[in-house]
């Protein structure tokens, strides 16, 4: 799967001790997925990390972005 973190969430991933396999692992794996009521192009991914004292991680993904370079 290809993606492209935005700078903020480059930057809030590193501030909360938040693990990239744990955000790869939402994108493909979500136990949830919500679609934002504002923008229909966009989801959010929830996952529950037992290794985080079982926080549940939110990704939010907007499906019309694709990454650079595709």
């Amino acid at each position: 799967m290809k993606y492209e973190l935005t700078k903020h969430a480059q930057k809030v991933l590193k501030e909360r001790g938040i693990f990239l396999e744990w955000v790869e692992y939402a994108l493909v794996a979500p136990e949830l997925i919500v679609p934002e009521p504002d923008d229909m192009s966009v989801e959010r991914l929830f996952l529950r990390i037992p290794e985080f004292d079982n926080r549940v991680l939110r990704v939010v993904v907007n499906r019309r972005v694709y990454p650079s370079g595709l």
